[in-house]
């Protein structure tokens, strides 16, 4: 099958033919229709988080199921499937306590002495992410996708596969933001506008979305953004400050820089919490007022949103369906898989949302 490897940190993907095994007991071999060029996948091209390489990227899709393993009960051939990459055992801590996007057993990847899922030709081949969606087809755990109703376009489904279900999710679990509630998002991506989108649909009284980019800003409104604030204007604390008269309850740092992560700490009111979702990169640490702990301010991770996605992506799906969550606004290209490095570069400008690769394109 056709994939794009990446061999080098800092180089170029290479479209290459790479090897696909057959499903194990509790695998499931899918189709991929969509798969969305994420930041996420990004951070490990340039090197700001290791893995293991060579490796086939991409971790945001959505397909439908070829075949599946002996022992698979989740899903059937001819599903329309979303993927996600918190794939989880089910029965570990986490798991047993409703934390399936912290879930880290080694159950849902193959061990050392199978035959891995995917090879080169010749050589090993690393899977990305529980994933490698940057592929044909993609061979994954059963627990690693959900089925979805068939009605649902894949294009915009592939979304909530990251982007969507890391930003909505972390409105509605991570930070679990009440009606009413003022909310502030540093970034405007992908992950940023399904913030926005998230607080509306929970309610939120006021949604302050924070970018350089004015265009950004503009598709904010678009996704349920109450005010608007360019930080190429002026200190965006006290911009927020200024609008909300004290602070925000919930904070969302979208980007993964320090100075942002900082700034998402320092916009809070009294009692209020910040949300980690941008990936800073490795060996980066953040500098706190110690005093502000005093006002019983929180900072906090959210990983993949908190999610359950088994539960939560048919959900988001049926948000989509009935107009409340907005995709078609998000995606702003569709390309073919060996246009993936222009849509790298277009990530580094900071020039779009979402692109998604069409693999019948």
């Amino acid at each position: 099958m056709k994939a794009a490897v990446l061999r080098q940190v800092g180089q170029p993907l290479a479209i290459e033919d790479v090897k696909i095994n057959k499903p194990g007991p509790h695998e499931v071999l899918i189709r991929t229709v969509a798969a969305g060029v994420c930041h996420s996948d990004l951070h490990f091209v340039e090197g700001s988080y290791p893995y293991p390489l060579p490796a086939v990227l991409g971790h945001e899709s959505a397909g439908v199921v070829e075949q599946v393993g002996s022992e698979v009960r989740t899903v059937k051939p001819g599903d329309h499937v979303i993927t996600c990459l918190s794939a989880f055992c089910g029965h570990c801590e986490h798991c047993l306590t409703g934390h399936l996007s912290r879930c880290v057993s080694p159950e849902t990847k193959r061990q050392a002495e199978e035959e891995p899922r995917l090879g080169a030709v010749p050589g090993a081949m690393n899977q990305f992410l529980n994933l490698s969606s940057f592929a044909e087809q993609m061979l994954i755990h059963e627990h690693a996708c959900v089925a979805i109703r068939k009605d649902m376009p894949l294009d915009r489904a592939a979304l909530i596969g990251c982007s969507v279900t890391t930003g909505v999710g972390a409105v509605i679990h991570t930070s679990n933001v009440r009606p009413g509630e003022t909310v502030a998002v540093l970034g405007c991506g992908g992950v940023g506008l399904a913030c926005i989108n998230g607080a509306a649909i929970a309610g939120a009284g006021r949604i302050i979305a924070i970018d350089t980019q004015g265009s950004k800003l503009n598709l904010a409104k678009e996704f349920g953004a109450t005010d608007v604030v360019n930080a190429k204007d002026g200190d965006p604390v006290k911009q927020v400050m200024d609008l909300t008269n004290g602070g925000v309850h919930h904070s969302f740092e979208a980007i993964g820089l320090k100075a942002t992560t900082e700034q998402a700490f320092r916009m809070l009111a009294r009692g209020g919490t910040a949300n980690v979702i941008g990936m800073i990169p490795v060996g980066v640490h953040i500098e706190l007022h110690g005093a502000d702990f005093l006002g019983e301010k929180r900072i906090q991770g959210s990983t993949m949103g908190s999610n359950r996605f088994p539960v939560d992506m048919p959900r988001f799906v049926d948000f989509y369906m009935s107009d409340k969550l907005k995709l078609d606004q998000m995606i702003s290209r569709r390309i073919k898989l060996d246009q993936v490095n222009e849509a790298f570069d277009e990530l580094k400008r900071g020039e779009l949302a979402r692109s998604v690769i069409m693999f019948d394109a």
